[in-house]
């Protein structure tokens, strides 16, 4: 697996840094006259026709710019930002906001009304406030996802967009990856739930599932055994081996990639991914994932962890092969139909862009695999439109872990593409990081990466 370089960063997002990184931000881009008056915001609330509520902040020197941002995955809250600290240094730097809940009548997993009622939000926006000269789409976690959605269909609407840690192979994929992972677990220390993965009767069974799932892993991390078949596991999840507070294991450190994995695993990873398939199911009327017929030694072969996983069994003693057939021979879940289209209608991107897109994502994400940017790659290359794509990466661990003056400079460079025509330089790592450390913010850490395959798709 690739192996970014990582950077030392102090912590970003403490108030007192955000502070100081957001006057920083006012001075550099409108001066020290003008960044003082640029504090001073005017808000703007309102109510959608489905009910979704919409905000919008715009500074008293408006650049002309506005930036429609869609949040992620939880509560159905309005925000335009992806932080605090991210919100007041855009303020001060010129740039009008706004975003929408989406509908908070339906699931958490709200991609049924998501484009719908960010494009409302956009013309709200236009008959209360004002016209922009340009709007650039932001969109973070699933909202990576919704914002996708933005840059295939704004034609006229949308002129760029920036997406950050998005959910952008879809919630197909998501669910089927994820399932691999919960059923090999379940399979091998927890059988008993092994039936009970999919068609979760509400968030608190999802919640009750992955408790029991989260010890049993803690359980098998005391033998080899367990280990090796809590790192399979990882590999179907296409998990970061990559943890907070560590450093980067070597590449054939495949001990330490197991130990870094695990410590994702007990640490709540799949308190949150569990139950959050209760809301996937919820918006698709049914369950969206399946293993009858997955060759689960296949799915190995695919992974960039294979030589990990075959090192660790060889340790433990046990037969890698009679695992992955067991695997296989017990893969028996199906899915509705019904529920799969409708996830496949709602919840995908990359058949197309109709504007430049730069994703940027953490080269550790435990939530949103890094991984997933092979995937839309792959979907928007065959949709012929690559040359709209750009994708950057940031060496850091965890899921949207990113600095303000990352945020900042993949703006800028979406505005360039969007003033000049073209991308030229200004998406590489080299570029990005100089665009980020000349605003003598919180620090960044742009890198020379390219991530491994998907792992688990069908």
């Amino acid at each position: 697996m690739p192996r970014p370089r990582p950077r030392p960063l102090p912590r970003p997002r403490l108030s007192v840094l955000a502070a100081a990184c957001a006057t920083a931000l006012a001075t550099a881009l409108l001066g020290p006259a003008t960044a003082a008056q640029a504090a001073t915001a005017e808000h703007y609330t309102g109510t959608l026709s489905d009910g979704a509520t919409w905000i919008a902040d715009k500074p008293a020197q408006w650049n002309g710019t506005l930036l429609l941002f869609s949040h992620g995955f939880g509560p159905t809250t309005a925000a335009d930002a992806p932080s605090a600290a991210a919100q007041k240094a855009l303020l001060d730097g010129g740039y009008a906001l706004a975003g929408s809940s989406y509908d908070p009548n339906g699931s958490m997993w709200a991609l049924d009304s998501a484009e719908r009622d960010q494009f409302a939000a956009l013309d709200a926006f236009h008959r209360q406030v004002g016209t922009p000269s340009r709007v650039i789409s932001v969109g973070q976690s699933m909202g990576g996802l919704v914002n996708a959605q933005l840059a295939r269909d704004g034609a006229g609407r949308v002129d760029g967009a920036l997406g950050l840690c998005g959910l952008v192979a879809g919630g197909v994929d998501l669910d089927n990856y994820q399932l691999d992972a919960e059923y090999t677990l379940a399979t091998f220390f927890d059988p008993a739930d092994a039936d009970k993965l999919v068609n979760l009767d509400s968030q608190a069974e999802g919640a009750a599932l992955a408790a029991r799932l989260t010890q049993a892993v803690e359980t098998a991390q005391q033998t080899p055994a367990g280990r090796a078949r809590i790192a399979l596991a990882a590999a179907f999840l296409n998990l970061a081996d990559w943890a907070p507070g560590q450093l980067p294991p070597a590449r054939d450190d495949f001990a330490g990639q197991e130990q870094q994995q695990y410590a994702w695993l007990a640490q709540g990873l799949l308190s949150f991914i569990v139950p959050a398939r209760w809301s996937v199911e919820q918006s698709a009327g049914g369950n969206t994932s399946w293993n009858k017929g997955v060759d689960y030694a296949g799915l190995l072969r695919e992974s960039a962890h294979a030589k990990q996983i075959e090192t660790l069994y060889r340790d433990a003693g046990l037969n890698l092969r009679a695992d992955l057939n067991h695997l296989t021979d017990g893969a028996g879940i199906t899915a509705d139909r019904a529920a799969v289209a409708h996830l496949k209608q709602t919840s995908t991107a990359g058949q197309g862009l109709a504007v430049p897109l730069l994703d940027i994502h953490n080269t550790a994400d435990q939530l949103v695999p890094v991984e997933q940017e092979t995937a839309f790659a792959g979907r928007v290359h065959r949709a012929g439109d690559s040359a709209l794509l750009r994708q950057a990466y940031v060496a850091r661990q965890s899921h949207c872990n990113f600095t303000t003056a990352e945020v900042v400079a993949g703006l800028h460079a979406v505005e360039h593409r969007v003033d000049t025509g073209h991308w030229g330089d200004s998406t590489t790592a080299a570029e990005l990081q100089r665009s980020a450390d000349k605003l003598g913010l919180d620090g960044a850490a742009f890198t020379d990466y390219r991530p491994s395959r998907l792992t688990g798709t069908r």
